[in-house]
């Protein structure tokens, strides 16, 4: 995992101007991002977290004890800011939030040339290529098995990522099909067949009815397959 914040570019010619922070301090509100956005980041990836700029209006006193912090409810990855305040003792305190951006670089897939929606994907529409999976809130893909024989909701321009909200759910059985149903407990599992009250649509939950007369809810796995948690 690599970490690159404020190399030279326009994100270092932006820390130039802000102020009270020196280099040493940026630097510090970089790691502390980057260790954040560890844990999401796909093996192998380099983050990096570009620093935009404080609001010139702002007049802060020159501060030797800079507090760095990560707000409450902060994300940690794409647009975000972290908290920056002087905690020196005879200096005017003030508290700022520094934007940053932050990206997670790493192979995944992209399409080859522009794609309508509702294409088929093929081995021939995608390759493997660098991808910021964080530019986007839905995950993106890091082979292209999964992909294939799946349809576009939308349509995606040339080297585009597709990601998990670009890719039509599918639909693993209808209202009224015979449905196997999977039980799962801490432990065991319990199967029987229900009756669909609702179609069966990849990440959404559907309702089925017992062989017993018994309406319950759960969430549609595969082809006439639905588990319940217990």
């Amino acid at each position: 995992m690599a970490l690159l914040f404020g190399a030279a570019g326009p994100g270092f010619a932006q820390a130039q101007s802000l102020g009270p922070l020196g280099p040493t301090t940026l630097v510090q509100a970089g790691q502390l991002v980057s260790l954040a956005a560890a844990g999401a980041a796909p093996a192998g990836a380099r983050i990096e977290v570009l620093p935009g700029s404080l609001d010139p209006r702002l007049r802060l006193a020159a501060c030797d004890q800079v507090e760095i912090y990560l707000p409450a409810g902060t994300r940690t990855l794409s647009a975000t800011r972290v908290g920056l305040r002087c905690k020196q003792p005879g200096v005017t305190p003030w508290n700022v939030y520094l934007p940053v951006t932050v990206r997670l670089l790493a192979p995944g897939v992209v399409t080859r040339a522009a794609l309508p929606a509702g294409a088929v994907l093929e081995a021939g529409h995608l390759q493997i290529a660098e991808v910021d999976w964080a530019a986007e809130g839905s995950p993106g893909f890091a082979d292209t098995a999964p992909l294939l024989g799946r349809t576009l909701a939308r349509p995606l321009a040339a080297g585009a990522a597709p990601r998990r909200a670009d890719i039509k759910p599918r639909l693993w059985f209808a209202a009224g099909d015979s449905v196997r149903v999977l039980a799962r407990g801490e432990g065991f599992s319990i199967g029987g067949d229900a009756t669909a009250m609702s179609p069966g649509i990849e990440g959404q939950t559907a309702r089925v009815r017992t062989e017993a007369g018994r309406i319950i809810t759960g969430m549609p796995v595969g082809e006439r397959r639905l588990e319940v948690a217990l």
